[in-house]
């Protein structure tokens, strides 16, 4: 059965959007179209309310703002009342000690200079005595110092000058003569663009290294704007989807962001044992969503952020419930509180006490590679201090002959434990022993042996660095590169090897662009085509999350154009 790819009004969460399956199509930068209803109708009773309190509701909005600009004026006069007072007490303190009074008179002469000012301001006695009438006479008639009360004036006029402007600007336009910001304007004439502009432009397809080819120029520089000429839904020929609901997209940039850094937040995403109606309906488009493209349909698609967008949010997270893993003391193995594995792919460790949950548990899970072969990859979190030994345990169990990590280990906080040692150290009984480094231009590669008992093994890790956490890299060429670097290898690994282990920090964002970009690659060459909305369904099966941000989704599309482009390059030649 064919369906159309339901796009939705939003609603904003910071730069994230939930998308609502019931309404059509609404972007912030479309035109309204006649007839197109931006907006639910309101109920009568909302009617009914806003002709009864529309006024008095109007009236209290208005007066909190004048309170407000009224707090805001008293502040703001208070510094600028404090930057006079200093400015005349620095000037006449110089003057008078040019004068040849001490340091310490001299101060008690220019406070009493501040009083003669405030007679004129306040009817109030004199506070620092009752003499600052003889004295500024004697001011006055002072002749060779004179240039000294001059500029202080000056600068006190001045002062006065810009308060004056500035304390207008504030009430007038809400901004003073120094805000950066432009003038609060009414929001509903305002629009903005639906997600956050990628960290990441496109010219370096023209301009590639050495040993990549040289692109078509058009387009050059393909950065993510939305436009009003771009279609927001997906083509209901080639796209094959099941509608879901609200609860099936959480876990976009925003939420996940939150997630991360506050483990506080404990909400369930409803994925338990025993499915929901909802929950059944997001399984079934992970199982069956596809949408094939040709090379044609790619590089338009990738330059269509809109129907990508609309693509990534109707997509189900599949995130696991926590209250799967109510496990005492379960907390110190993940890295994330709300990351988890999902439980029929993940990795178990081998223990010898079996019935001890934590011994087994580690947080990654197996992951199909091209062509649906089995335990093609391991998607894991980057280690904590406090699961090394199980990562190194893992290792060494699924026979892994390739390490592929795309995290720094702190990006602001930590994101990653160093698990390999500088030249040999033990975990659980397996001596890592560095035998090479190799540092390239955009990534590191270190060569392990691993030995436990009588056996010994080679293991090669690739270290990625130029991907920022829950962002896309800033050129793709190099992204390519580490792909088919990896595939080499792989190809050279003993034919008992393991999975390739794939990590960043939490194992879902990085790590499932990598995947499915070394997936696709292989898919394009073999087949010609990609699926893209397939390939990530069925990492997202295997486990939650799997990449991780709209810009992280667009970002695939765009390599998978560009790896296009060289290999037909390739074959003309």
């Amino acid at each position: 059965m064919t369906r159309r790819l339901s796009s939705s009004t939003r609603s904003h969460t910071e730069d994230s959007i939930f998308l609502r399956p019931d309404e059509d199509p609404v972007w912030l930068d479309e035109p309204t179209k006649p007839g197109k209803r931006v907006d639910a109708a309101p109920k009568k009773e909302e009617l009914l309310g806003r002709k009864d309190g529309s006024t008095g509701g109007q009236s209290s909005q208005r007066e909190e703002v004048f309170l407000h600009k009224v707090y805001t004026l008293v502040i703001e006069l208070q510094y600028w009342a404090s930057l006079f007072v200093v400015s005349q007490v620095a000037g006449y303190w110089i003057f008078f000690v040019v004068e040849g009074n001490g340091p310490f008179a001299s101060i008690y002469k220019a406070l009493q200079v501040i009083d003669f000012y405030l007679g004129f301001v306040l009817p109030c006695h004199p506070i620092f005595g009752v003499d600052s009438m003889a004295l500024m006479k004697a001011v006055v008639n002072t002749t060779q110092q004179t240039w000294i009360i001059y500029v202080t004036a000056g600068i006190g006029v001045t002062i006065c000058v810009f308060m004056v402007i500035h304390m207008v600007c504030r009430w007038r336009y809400g901004t003073g003569l120094w805000s950066s910001g432009s003038a609060s304007r009414d929001a509903g004439d305002r629009r903005q663009s639906v997600s956050r502009q990628p960290s990441f432009t496109l010219s370096e397809w023209t301009n590639a290294q050495e040993d990549l080819i040289d692109l078509d120029a058009v387009p050059q520089t393909p950065v993510f704007e939305m436009g009003t000429d771009s279609k927001p839904e997906g083509d209901a020929v080639t796209l094959t989807v099941t509608p879901v609901g609200l609860q099936e997209r959480r876990g976009s940039n925003v939420s996940l962001t939150l997630d991360m850094c506050t483990p506080g937040c404990t909400e369930p995403y409803g994925y338990g044992a025993q499915l929901s109606p909802r929950d059944q309906s997001a399984q079934e488009y992970l199982r069956q969503g596809t949408h094939i493209l040709t090379p044609a349909m790619l590089h338009t698609r990738a330059m269509d952020d809109q129907s990508l967008q609309a693509e990534f949010y109707e997509t189900p997270m599949n995130f696991v419930a926590p209250k799967d893993y109510n496990y005492p003391g379960l907390v110190r193995k993940n890295r994330y509180k709300t990351i988890l594995p999902n439980t029929h792919s993940r990795v178990i460790l081998k223990s010898q006490d079996e019935d001890d949950f934590l011994t087994t548990y580690i947080n990654g899970n197996y992951l199909k590679g091209y062509g649906g072969g089995e335990r093609a990859y391991i998607a894991t979190q980057g280690p904590t201090v406090n699961t090394v030994g199980d990562f190194w345990r893992m290792v060494w169990q699924e026979r892994t002959p390739i390490i592929v990590m795309i995290t720094n280990l702190e990006e602001k906080n930590e994101k990653c434990a160093e698990y390999w040692p500088e030249d040999t150290v033990t975990h659980e009984g397996i001596e890592i022993t560095v035998v090479t480094v190799t540092q390239e231009d955009d990534y590191s590669l270190r060569v392990f042996t691993l030995k436990c008992g009588d056996a010994e093994r080679s293991l090669r890790q690739y270290w990625y660095t130029s991907w920022p956490d829950q962002k896309t890299p800033d050129k793709a060429p190099p992204l390519l590169e580490l792909v088919q670097e990896v595939e080499r290898a792989r190809e050279e690994a003993p034919p008992t090897s393991g999975p390739i282990i794939v990590h960043c920090s939490a194992g879902i964002g990085r790590t499932g662009c990598f995947i499915a970009t070394s997936i696709l690659c292989k898919q394009l060459r073999m087949e010609g085509v990609v699926d893209i909305l397939g390939t990530t369904c069925q990492l997202r099966l295997d486990r939650g999350g799997m990449i991780q941000t709209c810009e992280q989704y667009q970002f695939v599309h765009h390599v998978l154009s560009l790896y296009e482009k060289q290999l037909s390059h390739t074959s003309e030649e």
